[in-house]
């Protein structure tokens, strides 16, 4: 992926997430758990148990 501003954040969660929580859960988490804005433009990954 091509970055202009080279200023891109990513977030990654270390614990596995149920990833049938589909958006809504996962905009709660990224509020909660790692207290970011989730619309600011920076990056969240989050991994499942298997990963």
């Amino acid at each position: 992926m091509f970055f202009p501003e080279a200023r891109i954040r990513v977030q990654v969660y270390g614990c596995p997430v149920d990833m049938r929580q589909s958006f809504d859960g996962l905009i709660a988490l990224t509020r909660h758990a790692l207290r970011e804005d989730p619309v600011s433009g920076q990056l969240f990954v989050f991994f499942n148990r298997r990963s």
